[in-house]
């Protein structure tokens, strides 16, 4: 964990934002694989980690603004636990740690929330993810557990979002270890890769070394030939020569920060001339993404920026037509770009997702999309120093949708169909990095840059 300070100081700052009430943090706790005994590995909430830095399931903590106290709350272990489990710091020392003097045993949570509320207190909790977590709200809180994340505070929620967007020094640091993870994860699959391989072969080698190096991957691995399928996570294929592999992955470090970082490669190690095309399309989108991204610029409009970028690519190639930024107004790259440009990155691989995606990448001034591609823009909203973000462009060829478009002739004014009909082989390129917004533009994270052109690929991916 950071230091006592850091999170004394997070959690100042989070009472003068707030001013008043009862702020309730409910920890995560282990959840069963298949019996109750048989747990999948333990991840803490990630606000509770951001506050209070105990990376240990079954607790919970209460911030009472009014009367500045700060208790946590659980249980040491019993002998009957340390025999199966080992001895464990106290939770007095735990707490501690972090600049918390007032523990209590989980029994007493409940009794000292209902006592708040009975005097006439507001206790603002946020949006729950865990199933077991939203049922004890019927407990502790007696709210039915259908109605937990409609009643939680949006206060709270901004308040937590506001302070999470903006990334410390040691945030950073922390990043860019999941990064130097990232940087090998990359590597070895571009040199493990081979024709008559199966995929789950470097997919587990890929996971294997997150967990290895750190608290594992960030998320699911994605790693498959078939590339335009944006959410992958079938290992099954056999992959051969003429094959594009696209790599999503991100490790956690250990103090679970992430990294989240796509590259998309040849299996032969050389790419064909219409890869190199269609990825060159999508490399020069992310450049010219990077390049645009400083303070109070509108990710969506860096977002729209690089749709252009694609379509006149494509345009070059014959697959899109007319007017570009007309065809992108109307959505028509959307048929081959069909997702937002990219999301905020910290505790989580899309940061404070689980608090409403509403609160973290958009606000007053930027609303929604409901337009095909654009509506699935996470991140829309002003840029401000110390946001760390992604920037991951891609072009897809995608059958079903293609034929969805084509039997309607949709915005057929810009798109080729019978052009297009020649790429549904083709699959999908992603191409993605992390990026620090600094007061005066941003920086590329990572120590060691993974490689990215054409030519560094290949080198890379030389046998």
């Amino acid at each position: 964990m950071f230091s006592s300070e850091t999170y004394i100081a997070r959690r100042n700052e989070l009472k003068k934002i707030m001013k008043s009430g009862v702020l309730f943090f409910p920890g995560a706790t282990d959840t069963p694989m298949n019996y109750k005994a048989n747990t999948y590995k333990f991840r803490q909430d990630s606000t509770f980690l951001y506050y209070f830095g105990i990376d240990a399931p079954s607790l919970a903590a209460v911030i009472d603004v009014d009367n500045n106290r700060e208790i946590i709350f659980g249980d040491d272990r019993e002998i009957s636990d340390i025999v199966w489990m080992g001895p464990e710091k106290s939770i007095a020392e735990r707490a501690s740690e972090v600049g918390v003097s007032e523990t209590k045993p989980m029994s007493e949570l409940d009794v000292a929330l209902v006592s708040h509320l009975k005097d006439g207190e507001i206790i603002h909790h946020l949006p729950q993810h865990q199933a077991q977590i939203v049922i004890e709200f019927s407990k502790w809180l007696n709210i039915n557990p259908a109605e937990v994340n409609n009643k939680s505070s949006k206060d709270f929620i901004r308040a937590v979002v506001k302070q999470r967007s903006i990334k410390s020094d040691e945030e950073v640091t922390e990043i860019e270890k999941a990064l130097d993870i990232s940087y090998l994860m990359n590597t070895l699959a571009m040199r493990a890769t081979n024709a008559g391989t199966l995929e789950r072969e470097i997919y587990g080698a890929v996971e294997g070394l997150a967990l290895g190096m750190g608290n594992g991957v960030s998320f699911p691995v994605i790693f498959s030939i078939n590339g335009e399928t944006l959410h992958n996570h079938n290992h099954e294929n056999i992959m051969q020569d003429g094959d594009l592999v696209l790599l999503d992955s991100g490790a956690e470090s250990l103090l679970h920060y992430a990294s989240d970082i796509t590259r998309t490669f040849p299996v032969s190690s050389k790419f064909t001339q219409r890869q190199k095309d269609i990825y060159n399309i999508v490399l020069n989108s992310q450049l010219k993404a990077i390049e645009l991204i400083k303070p109070d610029v509108n990710y969506k409009e860096i977002h729209l920026e690089t749709a252009k970028v694609i379509a006149s690519g494509l345009k070059e190639l014959g697959l899109m037509k007319g007017n570009i930024d007309d065809a992108v107004k109307e959505g028509a790259h959307a048929l081959f770009y069909p997702h937002g440009l990219g999301h905020m990155l910290g505790l989580d691989v899309h940061d404070m997702e689980g608090l409403g995606e509403g609160f973290v990448g958009y606000d007053e001034e930027t609303q929604r999309s409901e337009q095909f591609g654009l509506a699935y823009l996470r991140l829309a909203k002003k840029l401000h120093p110390g946001f760390v973000i992604t920037v991951e462009p891609g072009i897809y060829f995608i059958p079903q949708l293609y034929k969805n478009w084509k039997s309607e002739n949709k915005l057929a004014e810009f798109i080729n169909y019978d052009k297009v009909a020649e790429y549904l082989d083709f699959g999908g390129i992603r191409i993605e990095d992390d990026i620090l917004v600094t007061e005066t533009g941003n920086k590329v994270l990572g120590k060691s840059p993974i490689p990215k052109t054409v030519e560094e690929v290949e080198r890379a991916c030389g046998k």
